[in-house]
């Protein structure tokens, strides 16, 4: 077994971390929680993000298997995307960090506010 170390600019978990990371990731994660969507469900649940975007967002999670694709030959075609047991893994650490971040909102805005953000 391989040690690895996030820290280190060498180590390929860094490209886990930045997906992880990405502006939209954690929102299509939670989006799909609750279950399988089409592409415009997603869209709405996300809200604000760009179809070019979301796109390129979900061939990436696709890409590193945290996402599922189904096509269906209907006419229009359908096509509908889901959380893979691998996507499903990172609930918990999301909720976490949702919780988190929920709990120390008023702590944020504050340092903000004093900050002139």
């Amino acid at each position: 077994m391989t040690d690895w170390d996030v820290t280190s600019t060498a180590c390929p978990s860094r490209v886990i971390f930045s997906r992880i990371g990405d502006r939209w990731t954690m929102f299509i994660v939670l989006a799909l929680s609750h279950g399988t969507l089409r592409f415009g469900e997603l869209r709405e649940r996300v809200g604000h993000v760009t179809p070019k975007v979301l796109t390129e967002t979900l061939r990436a999670l696709e890409a590193d298997g945290l996402v599922g694709r189904e096509s269906f030959p209907d006419s229009p075609p359908r096509v509908e995307y889901s959380l893979t047991p691998l996507g499903r893994s990172l609930l918990e650490p999301i909720a976490a960090m949702r919780t988190w971040a929920e709990a120390h909102v008023p702590e944020v805005l504050a340092s903000r506010e004093r900050a002139g953000v």
